[in-house]
């Protein structure tokens, strides 16, 4: 949580963490401002002490609601230095040297982290260093104890990410009660006024409606069907028709507008009715996700549900990334990620990763099997937060049904 940054930064033996950028796509900034939108600034982190924002003075009340003291490039001497040097790259440089100056900074390790233009920024640095020989700017240390930190949500974090996946659910909801209203001709999938439905305008309303809910698809979704589905991350063609009878993964990863929390979720649906060997690959994973739930335990090695999973389907004669690795068939991913302000974050729940889960760690259990070559794939997907406790609990409940029935 952000309360750990302190103690994190004095592990390290760290005199300031550095965040660059503005809050567009940039998780690290992100999380010094939660709201309000940034287009560029600095935040300036030391052990013990609140964080200090410098932005430009046109964006210092979107910076003030972050809480933490705002200062300006001008109280840095920007427009002083530009008017003296008529050169916008040196002035940066005499900018920031002041407020390094300020900081009390102009000595010691420091660590950078976020998201900007890298070849500007490069020389900048480059050349604020030959000023300050006595400053050590890092780059890792910086990132491995934000990741560190974020990986844990507080309560309000949490919050968001419920609210989120409740908003997302509502939509996976309507989804599932239209695709119900149509029925099928010649194997497709057609609506009341018998225009075939197809995977791009089922994923338009699909956009449409989360944009209703406050939330955007900043890496679009998968909608997927046939063999398409077998291939975890394709998005689904758009052009195709939707099928009686055939698997469908519907991935969803929205996002808080204005670059916020993300959540994910994963169903897969089977329109109409569903082959006996779809059935049974279906249920096969859906005990594996149950399994995978009953395993998560606070403490306990982020590998071990999903060397669970592994063991189970591997039982069952599937390849898994333990069996086969590299391997296009059965089960091919991890067993979930953390997420959070990235869409990806700490833990994984992966092989080998012998990081311990925590109460507050947010994380996807999402177990899947994949056979593209028969035309199927599948995928049940819950965002799960360890509580106090340190025993799982499933954010968003939403039904695991497989076969969609059609009442057209």
């Amino acid at each position: 949580m952000f309360q750990d940054l302190d103690r994190l930064l004095r592990e390290a033996e760290l005199d300031a963490l550095l965040v660059l950028g503005g809050t567009t796509d940039n998780a690290a900034m992100r999380y010094f401002v939660p709201r309000g939108r940034l287009s560029g600034g600095l935040a300036v982190k030391k052990p013990g002490q609140p964080p200090s924002l410098w932005v430009s003075s046109m964006e210092r009340e979107e910076a003030g609601q972050s809480g933490w003291p705002v200062h300006t490039w001008s109280e840095a001497g920007f427009y002083h230095f530009l008017q003296e040097t008529r050169d916008r790259n040196q002035a940066w440089v005499r900018t920031f040297e002041t407020i390094f100056q300020k900081e009390g900074l102009t000595t010691g390790r420091v660590a950078v982290v976020g998201r900007v233009e890298f070849g500007s920024y490069w020389s900048l640095f480059h050349r604020l260093q030959e000023r300050l020989p006595g400053l050590t700017l890092l780059g890792e240390e910086g990132l491995k104890i934000l990741l560190e930190a974020r990986a844990t949500k507080s309560p309000e974090e949490v919050e968001r990410i419920r609210a989120l996946g409740q908003a997302t659910v509502e939509v996976v909801g309507r989804v599932w009660e239209w695709l119900g209203t149509a029925r099928t001709r010649d194997g497709l999938l057609v609506d009341a006024q018998g225009e075939v439905l197809t995977i791009g305008r089922v994923k338009r309303q699909i956009r449409f409606w989360m944009l209703e809910q406050g939330a955007d698809l900043p890496y679009g979704l998968i909608f997927a069907q046939g063999r398409d589905a077998g291939i975890p991350h394709s998005m689904g063609e758009e052009a195709a028709p939707l099928r009686a009878g055939q698997p469908i993964v519907f991935d969803i990863f929205p996002r808080e507008a204005n670059d916020g929390y993300f959540f994910d979720f994963t169903r897969t649906w089977s329109p109409g009715y569903a082959s006996s060997e779809a059935e049974a690959l279906y249920a096969q994973v859906l005990e594996a996700h149950h399994l995978a739930l009953e395993t998560l335990r606070a403490g306990q090695p982020a590998h071990e549900a999903y060397d669970r999973v592994c063991d189970y389907f591997e039982a069952r004669g599937h390849p898994t990334l333990r069996t086969e690795p590299g391997t296009q068939q059965g089960f091919v991913h991890s067993l979930g990620h953390g997420l959070g302000l990235d869409i990806h974050e700490a833990p994984t729940l992966r092989q080998g990763n012998t990081q311990p889960l925590q109460p507050g760690h947010v994380v996807t259990v999402e177990p899947g099997l994949y056979y593209p070559e028969q035309g199927m794939g599948f995928r049940v997907e819950d965002t799960v937060w360890m509580d106090e406790s340190g025993r799982p609990r499933v954010l968003v409940e939403f039904p695991y049904d497989f076969v969609l029935p059609l009442r057209g």
